[in-house]
């Protein structure tokens, strides 16, 4: 069976409540239904998948700069740049633009506040 896309993404936060608003703020993402596993967290939702699923661990082992595990960055394909572009101003999270016209594509490089490497994928023709 062939992989037909990314399911979700889970991230272990000592900031959880700041990482939900940022999620919900900057890629307008909706905080939604989560089972109890017995700790705290947070399913982040776009449509009715549940593509960010948060994790709260206040342990500085597992979470930021000095934690064991390394991801490079994980991505959403979206619509609407220019409104992408403009939250991401008003919010004072710096990007990168980066157009990629072999593919097609122009990608907004950002960090999550606890610096996760988050790409926001758009069709390059979506771009004046």
């Amino acid at each position: 069976m062939p992989v037909q896309r990314l399911d979700h993404v889970n991230v272990v936060t000592a900031n959880l409540d700041e990482m939900v608003a940022w999620y919900e703020t900057v890629l307008g993402l909706r905080s939604g239904s989560r089972p109890d596993f017995g700790f705290g967290g947070a399913w982040l939702y776009a449509g009715d998948a549940a593509v960010v699923q948060l994790v709260e661990d206040p342990g500085p082992e597992r979470t930021g700069s000095d934690a064991a595990l390394k991801l490079e960055l994980f991505a959403f394909s979206a619509t609407d740049a220019a409104a992408v572009e403009r939250t991401l101003t008003e919010n004072g999270d710096p990007f990168e633009k980066t157009e990629v016209r072999d593919a097609g594509l122009v990608q907004f490089h950002v960090s999550d506040p606890d610096g996760n490497h988050v790409h926001v994928v758009f069709d390059l023709n979506e771009i004046d």
